[in-house]
């Protein structure tokens, strides 16, 4: 079955809008061995709304949050737009829509705050809570993925089971999806972005390339 990663619905949006390039992963309470592992170098990017909260994402990105409800498909209606200020964030919705793939095009292990912060143009949350991924489990380095993603032809409706729940990262999706579609940036643009990710943490350490 496909393999998806799961992340933020408004976080799945600016990947598949080329406006946000790296994923900062610390792995859930449901990862098999407590802590995250790229177990794949190829996936589908899986909208979540278990924890969609407008404070963990930058007054820049802010409008967004809006659009990014129509990642999922709710049985009645979208819901209001004030239920991202509530905490607990909003009820998964019966089916999302799965509309881009990512391949990990550079894999690094960061512990330094500044680091994260420095990469901040990288991503739509807050630095705050950046950092706060990099603070839990502090036995564990911050795993951070520069992704290379691309939109598929036509979005895919996937229904949400009970297995997909959870905070865990991976999952097999019940569904045939096809790994094709066009990248979100050019060539020439990835790599220009690239370099300044690997100037960033030219003192991380690099776990895959």
């Amino acid at each position: 079955m496909p393999v998806a990663v799961k992340e933020c619905a408004v976080t799945v949006r600016a990947l598949a809008e080329g406006e946000q390039l790296v994923t900062l992963r610390k792995g859930g309470i449901r990862e098999e061995r407590k802590h995250f592992e790229v177990e794949h170098d190829r996936f589908f990017l899986y909208p979540t709304f278990e924890h969609q909260r407008n404070d963990v994402v930058r007054a820049s990105h802010q409008p967004e949050l809006r659009r990014a409800l129509e990642e999922g498909v709710w049985p009645d209606a979208e819901p209001p737009a004030q239920a991202l200020t509530r905490d607990g964030g909003i009820l998964q919705p019966d089916r999302v829509r799965i509309r881009a793939w990512a391949e990990v095009a550079c894999h690094y292990t960061i512990v330094d705050r500044r680091c994260v912060d420095a990469l901040s143009p990288f991503y739509v949350w807050t630095p705050d809570y950046a950092e706060k991924r990099l603070a839990w489990k502090r036995r564990h380095p911050l795993h951070v993925l520069l992704l290379r993603t691309y939109r598929i032809p036509r979005p895919v409706t996937v229904k949400v089971r009970d297995e997909y729940f959870g905070c865990r990262s991976w999952l097999e999706l019940q569904r045939e999806l096809p790994f094709e579609g066009t990248p979100v940036l050019s060539d020439e643009e990835f790599g220009r972005v690239a370099e300044e990710i690997e100037a960033i943490a030219a003192d991380a350490t690099p776990a895959f390339a």
